[in-house]
């Protein structure tokens, strides 16, 4: 996979990553139907980690589950360490 169709698809993930914890913060506020904690975390471990992360602390959201709180930093790591590989 070429270097810049990797960040493309990087950014893409994360922008929608950050996007859809907005959407389930503003759906739970409404009492609305939720976006699955097995989706969001998905999405992050395939890619989003980051955006997952600034989504956790821009909306203040699922900050209060333990899983989300260390596993969305540590995936994030994991990607960092992904996109330090594919720069080398």
């Amino acid at each position: 996979m070429p270097k810049e169709l990797f960040f493309l698809f990087l950014v893409v993930i994360n922008l929608a990553t950050f996007i859809l914890y907005g959407i389930d913060k503003k759906r739970a506020q409404d009492k609305k139907w939720r976006i699955s904690e097995k989706s969001l975390l998905l999405i992050a471990l395939l890619g989003g980690a980051f955006g997952a992360t600034a989504g956790m602390f821009f909306f203040r959201h699922k900050t209060r589950h333990w899983y989300f709180r260390l596993g969305l930093p540590l995936m994030a790591l994991l990607w960092a360490g992904i996109t330090w590989l594919v720069v080398k």
